[in-house]
C-alpha cells in the first residue's frame, strides 16, 4: 500500500473571543494558511489534487462551503476541488486521515488538509440555536429520544462526568489549567512556535502589526488566578478555567504520496503511520479518546511507551488527565508546549493545528513516533500516530 507523508504543517496563531483576530473573515483567514503550506513546500499551486477543510459551525460566513472559499481566497487556482467536513472538533484532523487514506488509495497525490473556525463571527452553537429560534426544529430527534430520553447530550456535562468517574478534584484540575499555560509559555519564550505559525496582519491602535503569539496565554498565570474562576455548574469541578479557550484561527497540514515526493522535490516532515476513528458513549461523550487509543496502538504494533509525544485535546482538563491514567502515559510527553487550555480551542481548525505542533515538536526533540487525540461531540474519537522523517 503507498504511503502517506506530511510535508508541511502550519497554523495561525490563536485569537481570543472579539480579539486579535476579529477582524478576519475565516475564509480569508484559511486562504492565508492555504497560502503559506503551498509557499513553504515550494510546490506548483496547481498540483494540489484536493482541499479537505474541517469546520463545526457551518453557517454565516462559514456557510456556502467555507472549504471552496478559502481556496477562492487563496492563491491556488479555480481548479483546485475542495470539501467542508464536520466531525466535531476533530474535524480537520478527519480531513488528515481523509487526505491521507486518499494517499494511501492511490487515487491522489497531494492532498492540503485544513481547518477553520472564527469563534467571534460565528458563535459556538449558533447555526443550532438560529434555526430552532426561527421555527425550524433542533437537533435531537424523535427516534434518538426514544433512544436517549430525556437525555441532553452536553460537553460540559460529559466533562464532570469524566472528573466524577476518574476521581479528579477542582484543586487537580485546576493545576494542570496552571502547567498548561505555564507550558505554552515556555514554549513561546523559547521560540518553540515559531516554524509552525504563520503570522496574519491586524489592525491595532498603534497600526498595522503581524499577529504571531497565541492570545490566550497567560504569561503570569497562578493557581489562585486560575482557581478563582466561577464553577460553570454549582457543585461541579469545571470552569472556564480549566476548559479549552474559545479561539478563532486556522491550520493546514499538506499531505503526499512517495510519487508527489520525487516528482516536485519534497522533503517529508513525517509518514503517517496509523490512522483510527472510533465511537462509543455519547452521554460522557469526551471519554472515547482513551478507547481509541487501544484499538490505535494495537494496530500499529506499538505501546504508549514507543510513542514519544502526544497531543491529547484539552477540550477539558478531565480529557487528557483521564487519558494519561488509562494509558500510563508519561506526563512529560503529554502536551509539551502546552493545550488548548492555554493556546484556544477553534474548534474545526485544532485537528491540523495539534498536528502542526506535534510534527514540528518531534523535529524539535528527536522524537521517533508523535500520537493525536482529539475527544469529539457525539462520543467519537479520533487517533492519528506519525513517524518523523
Amino acid at each position: 500500500m503507498p504511503e502517506a507523508y506530511i510535508v508541511e504543517a502550519v497554523r495561525t496563531a490563536g485569537g481570543k473571543r472579539g480579539g486579535k483576530l476579529a477582524g478576519w473573515h475565516p475564509a480569508d483567514m484559511a486562504g492565508h494558511v492555504l497560502d503559506a503550506v503551498v509557499d513553504r513546500s515550494g510546490i506548483d499551486p496547481a498540483a494540489v489534487e484536493d482541499v479537505i477543510m474541517g469546520c463545526v459551525s457551518q453557517g454565516g460566513e462559514q456557510s456556502f462551503q467555507v472549504g471552496r472559499g478559502a481556496v477562492l481566497a487563496s492563491k491556488l487556482p479555480e481548479s483546485v476541488p475542495a470539501v467542508t467536513i464536520d466531525r466535531q472538533c476533530g474535524s480537520s484532523q478527519q480531513a488528515i486521515q481523509f487526505a491521507a487514506q486518499a494517499i494511501m488509495s492511490g487515487t491522489q497525490d497531494v492532498v492540503i488538509a485544513a481547518g477553520v473556525e472564527s469563534m467571534t463571527r460565528v458563535p459556538m452553537g449558533s447555526t443550532g440555536m438560529l434555526f430552532h429560534q426561527a421555527g425550524l426544529g433542533k437537533a435531537k430527534s424523535s427516534r434518538q429520544e426514544a433512544r436517549y430520553p430525556g437525555v441532553q447530550f452536553s460537553q460540559f456535562m460529559g466533562a464532570e462526568m469524566i472528573a466524577k468517574k476518574y476521581g479528579f478534584t477542582r484543586d487537580q484540575l485546576d493545576e494542570y489549567a496552571l502547567e498548561s499555560h505555564r507550558r505554552a509559555a515556555a514554549a513561546t519564550e523559547r521560540g518553540d512556535f515559531k516554524a509552525e505559525i504563520v503570522g496574519l496582519e491586524i489592525d491595532t491602535p498603534e497600526g498595522e502589526q503581524c499577529h504571531t503569539v497565541d492570545e490566550g496565554i497567560r504569561f503570569g498565570a497562578t493557581f489562585e488566578g486560575v482557581h478563582g474562576v466561577k464553577l460553570i455548574s454549582e457543585g461541579g469541578v469545571i470552569s472556564a478555567a480549566n476548559a479549552s479557550q474559545i479561539c478563532d484561527g486556522s491550520s493546514a497540514v499538506m499531505v503526499v504520496s512517495e510519487r508527489a515526493l520525487k516528482e516536485h522535490g519534497l522533503k517529508p516532515l513525517a509518514r503517517i503511520h496509523n490512522l483510527t476513528v472510533t465511537g462509543g458513549d455519547p452521554i460522557v461523550m469526551l471519554e472515547e479518546p482513551l478507547f481509541a487509543t487501544d484499538k490505535a496502538l494495537k494496530r500499529a504494533g506499538l505501546s504508549i511507551a514507543d510513542i514519544d509525544l502526544y497531543e491529547v485535546n484539552e477540550a477539558f482538563a478531565p480529557v487528557p488527565m483521564a487519558w494519561m491514567k488509562h494509558t500510563g502515559g508519561d506526563h512529560a510527553k503529554l502536551n509539551v508546549n502546552g493545550g488548548a487550555i492555554a493556546l484556544g480551542h477553534p474548534l474545526g481548525a485544532s485537528g491540523t493545528k495539534l498536528m502542526a505542533t506535534l510534527v514540528h515538536a518531534l523535529h524539535k526533540r528527536g522524537g521517533r513516533y508523535g500520537l493525536q487525540t482529539m475527544c469529539e461531540g457525539g462520543g467519537l474519537a479520533n487517533v492519528t500516530i506519525v513517524e518523523r522523517l
